[in-house]
C-alpha cells in the first residue's frame, strides 16, 4: 500500500489554506475523503492521492479536497462525501480510484449524482 508522502501533505495543506468553506462562497464544490483508520485500511489514501493528481491536472481551482475521520460505516469504506454549492451532500461508498474519478467527472464537474455508488443524500447533522 502506498504511503502519503510529505509533498502530498504539503499539497493538502496548500489546498486547505486557499479556501475557507462552501458557505463563504470560496468554492463551488467540496470533496471529503473519509480517512479514519478503517478508511485508510480500505484504501482511502489511494483515493486521496488519485483525486489530488486529477485536480492538479484540471483548470478548475474552486474545488476543495479535504480529509475527515471515520464516517461510521466501516464496512462500506473507502468513502467520500461530495458537496456542491446549494445542494445536499452525497455520501459515496465502496470506492476505488476509478470510481472516485468517475464521481469527480460526473458529479463534481457535471452535476450528475453517480447513483450506483451513492449511499445517501443529505447530512446526518441536524440544525
Amino acid at each position: 500500500m502506498a504511503k502519503i508522502k510529505p509533498e502530498d501533505l504539503a499539497k493538502i495543506q496548500e489546498s486547505m489554506s486557499k479556501t475557507m468553506s462552501l458557505r463563504d462562497g470560496e468554492a463551488r464544490a467540496r470533496i471529503t475523503v473519509h480517512m479514519g483508520t478503517c478508511g485508510i485500511a480500505a484504501g482511502a489514501r489511494k483515493l486521496m492521492s488519485t483525486l489530488m493528481a486529477s485536480l492538479d491536472e484540471r483548470p478548475e481551482k474552486d474545488i476543495i479536497l479535504s480529509a475527515s475521520g471515520c464516517a461510521g460505516l466501516c464496512s462500506r469504506e473507502p468513502m467520500m462525501t461530495v458537496e456542491l454549492e446549494g445542494q445536499a451532500p452525497v455520501k459515496y461508498v465502496d470506492l476505488d480510484e476509478t470510481k472516485a474519478n468517475r464521481i469527480l467527472e460526473d458529479h463534481v464537474l457535471s452535476g450528475t449524482v453517480v447513483e450506483e455508488y451513492a449511499l445517501a443524500v443529505g447530512s446526518e447533522r441536524r440544525g
